[in-house]
């Protein structure tokens, strides 16, 4: 892997396909030890979590569901602090069901928050969270986040469904920032 360049920015290699592989499927392992003997719904975070979900579901051998709901919270590389609702999900279709939040990437928690609460509210059995990528030192929330792909450092990184201004989501392998 090479040194890449996003818009004004270049990244270099941080994560690979290979540990990016194995975390995912460490993570649907997980979840199914948890949910074997349920149908839960994973409802995914678009766009960023595309790639991740897509492979999970590769890996997670149980029956489940699928759901996607859209929430915006970014602004080129920092968050806004500000979370957008951009697509709801309807209350019948997680209403008494396990549900398992998927995330491309926990940061500050703000979109995570908001999406639990808007989950919460719509009577489910319980409700999860999943993501592959976490950043400890950039947590801001009270939160659980039950099952961790990988920890990493509070930097920004493309790639594997992470972009910066739209770009980058398409790269097999997750590149950080060159501060």
């Amino acid at each position: 892997m090479q040194e890449i360049s996003v818009h004004d920015k270049i990244f270099y290699p941080f994560l690979s396909e290979e540990e990016i592989y194995k975390a995912v499927k460490n993570v649907a392992q997980e979840v199914y030890e948890k949910f074997t003997d349920d149908v839960p719904i994973f409802v995914g975070v678009l766009n960023g979590v595309v790639m991740f979900i897509s492979d999970f579901l590769k890996h997670y051998p149980g029956d489940c569901e699928l759901a996607f709901v859209q929430m915006q919270s970014y602004q080129g590389t920092s968050s806004t602090g500000e979370v957008k609702k951009l697509m709801d999900l309807p209350s019948h279709l997680v209403e008494n069901r396990h549900i398992i939040i998927m995330e491309d990437i926990v940061d500050t928690g703000n979109t995570l928050e908001a999406l639990y609460q808007m989950l919460e509210n719509k009577n489910v059995k319980s409700l999860s969270i999943a993501a592959l990528l976490f950043k400890p030192e950039a947590y801001q929330k009270e939160l659980k986040v039950d099952f961790i792909g990988l920890s990493i450092p509070d930097k920004f990184v493309v790639g594997y469904g992470l972009d910066y201004n739209g770009l980058g989501r398409n790269l097999p392998s997750i590149y950080q920032v060159k501060e």
